[in-house]
């Protein structure tokens, strides 16, 4: 059963179809529901996909499978959402972005164009991911700055990775697989896989599992940020094992025979 305030692939144009389809739908503001449109001037919708009607879809947006997206969410031109995926009330996904099979983006989250999201990642209520280094509203000779007077500096979060709620992620920067960046965190520049920062700017703090708790070194402590180049690193939660790569100064999943099993 649907969910009370969701409808199901039933979505306001962007653009008026032509042709055919034009007379068939004039006078209709809304897509009916057993029409599937696959045309450059029109969004591709899933008919498992579930989208609340105050939902703005702009044109050529794609909707996976069994995705939910909440009241007032924005989509614009080219956006693409794998399957599974959650977005938020007052959502922003800017144009050609593209998010990864079972994405959560939460309440008031603004995704701008140029980032690229990972498959099974968590993007907090309120998070910001820009696109611009050097944001200038005029040009140096006072004029409005436009498209071709700025250059996209992409974002990527990798599979997995969770950014905290009302954090902002600076432009031109990589967040590494299952990284956790903590709530209100600025970050600017790269984020190890499986690191954990937080602050302003963010900092490593330590290291978190894949399922998300808080790795222990062979003391039973939390991890320090910096390991030694030997250093086993486990979950106490589920029993997953890490070895510390200094070459590139991330973790390393190793095989461990207590996986869930708590230590």
């Amino acid at each position: 059963m649907e969910k009370p305030g969701l409808v199901v692939a039933r979505f306001r144009l962007a653009r008026r179809p032509s042709g055919i389809l034009s007379r068939l739908l004039s006078g209709v503001r809304e897509i009916p529901q057993w029409i599937s449109v696959l045309s450059q001037e029109f969004f591709v919708i899933d008919p498992t996909a579930r989208v609340h009607a105050s939902v703005d879809i702009e044109a050529d947006v794609s909707v996976g499978p069994r995705t939910s997206v909440w009241n007032r969410a924005v989509l614009r031109t080219g956006a693409s959402l794998g399957a599974e995926c959650v977005i938020g009330r007052d959502a922003f996904i800017d144009e050609g972005v593209h998010l990864g099979d079972r994405v959560k983006v939460q309440n008031g989250a603004l995704v701008y164009h140029g980032v690229s999201v990972g498959n099974g990642v968590f993007i907090g209520p309120g998070a910001i991911l820009t696109n611009d280094r050097y944001p200038r509203a005029i040009t140096a000779t006072g004029e409005l700055a436009r498209g071709d007077d700025w250059t996209v500096s992409p974002i990527v979060l990798s599979d997995g990775c969770s950014i905290g709620a009302g954090a902002v992620v600076v432009a031109g920067t990589r967040v590494g697989r299952f990284a956790t960046v903590g709530a209100g965190a600025i970050v600017t520049r790269d984020v190890p896989d499986f690191a954990l920062v937080a602050g302003n700017p963010a900092r490593r703090l330590g290291w978190v599992c894949a399922c998300g708790a808080r790795l222990d070194d062979e003391t039973g402590r939390h991890a320090t940020p910096n390991p030694t180049r030997d250093a086993s690193l486990g979950c106490a939660r589920c029993g997953r094992r890490y070895a510390f790569n200094p070459q590139s100064g991330a973790l390393e999943e190793t095989p461990a025979s207590n996986r869930g099993v708590r230590s």
